[in-house]
């Protein structure tokens, strides 16, 4: 299943309003290790079966991510209950990426 889709308008119903894990991938078209993360985040989304993951547009949703202090991308910011657990600044293997989410869902 492909990551969800995030804006501004839907960002609290998708994210903030969601009882469980969701991974949000703050990103853009213009950048370099976005365009490096974005295929990583789909794999991840293909594999993790009971995980909400989503991707939101930088330039397109400036709203989200000034509320979450995004200054660099790509940054991923893991979601517990509607609150930020564990953010991921720059680019990141899958594999270091299944483990900060182990270590929120548990």
């Amino acid at each position: 299943m492909p990551a969800i889709e995030l804006t501004d308008q839907n960002f609290k119903q998708e994210v903030e309003q969601v009882s469980g894990v969701v991974l949000v991938d703050f990103w853009a078209p213009w950048c370099g290790p976005c365009k490096i993360q974005g295929p990583i985040i789909n794999e991840l989304s293909d594999e993790e079966k009971g995980l909400k993951i989503a991707k939101i547009n930088v330039d397109e949703n400036q709203e989200s991510s000034s509320r979450y202090g995004v200054m660099s991308i790509p940054t991923i910011i893991i979601f517990k209950d509607g609150k930020p657990a564990e953010v991921l600044v720059g680019l990141h293997k899958k594999e270091d990426i299944k483990v900060k989410l182990d270590s929120v869902a548990n």
